[in-house]
């Protein structure tokens, strides 16, 4: 497995929805997306998609690849992948990273955030690292969630290994 999206860190979105990726992401976006005569920048993937999600889920070039490969192995015309594609693929966006590190989040991705037209002047995202990819919620968004979901006793140790992805 190539390096993975750890941590979380909270970043100010600007009042034209500038955000900046953190350093650590960044290093690992641009590893994961080699250049190439179209643009020698690195590509953030964005997918937006699923009614029941409070954030937007990121993926590297490679790792959006890989997405779609998984995808494409389900059955074609199942309602299943179509789920997944629409979801997925459709309700997606690439953005590629400015010299600085900076993004301009797209209008549905602010939308799938949270964020109205008109960005507060205290705006702020979380990003948060999922090994393959990171999720960006709005920081009240992320903040809220883990309040809630460290209010069981569970030791996250004893997930580990539980679930295993068949190959």
């Amino acid at each position: 497995m190539a390096e993975a999206f750890r941590g979380e860190y909270y970043q100010k979105v600007d009042a034209k929805a500038r955000v900046s990726i953190p350093a650590a992401f960044r290093r690992i976006l641009e590893g994961c997306d080699p250049a190439t005569t179209e643009s020698s920048r690195p590509r953030v993937y964005m997918v937006y998609g699923g009614k029941r999600r409070s954030y937007v889920e990121c993926y590297s070039k490679a790792g959006a690849d890989s997405l779609a490969f998984d995808i494409e192995k389900m059955d074609l015309g199942s309602e299943d992948r179509i789920r997944a594609e629409r979801d997925l693929i459709s309700r997606s966006v690439m953005v590629e990273l400015e010299p600085d590190g900076r993004i301009v989040l797209p209008q549905k991705v602010r939308e799938k955030m949270g964020f109205g037209a008109d960005l507060p002047a205290a705006a702020e995202a979380a990003f948060a690292g999922f090994t393959n990819r990171f999720r960006l919620f709005r920081r009240e968004v992320y903040e809220a969630e883990l309040a809630a979901e460290d209010e069981d006793d569970t030791d996250p140790l004893t997930l580990v290994g539980r679930h295993k992805r068949s190959g």
